[in-house]
């Protein structure tokens, strides 16, 4: 991940100044890494390497989700609407 884009996802969904580890910036840069894995994955189908990662990722997204949800549902609507994350 360029070090731009990580640092405008971290802005964008940031909920206060020098904010790296809220669940929204956690949730978010997962979801960046997740969709481009994704599309590495639809051209290199065999490697198996990389889709078990993008299957780690996905399980650590999704309890960061259930945390958050448990936390305040209002947040967890509006990051999944943000990120149109499908539940």
């Amino acid at each position: 991940m360029d070090k731009n884009i990580k640092a405008e996802i971290i802005a964008k969904y940031a909920t206060h100044e020098g904010d790296t580890g809220s669940p929204e910036v956690q949730i978010a840069l997962l979801t960046y890494r997740i969709n481009h894995l994704t599309e590495h994955l639809k051209i290199h189908h065999k490697d198996h390497h990389s889709r078990r990662g993008l299957l780690q990722m996905v399980g650590t997204r999704r309890s960061l989700l259930n945390y958050l949800k448990e936390l305040d549902i209002e947040r967890y609507r509006n990051i999944l609407a943000q990120l149109d994350i499908r539940k």
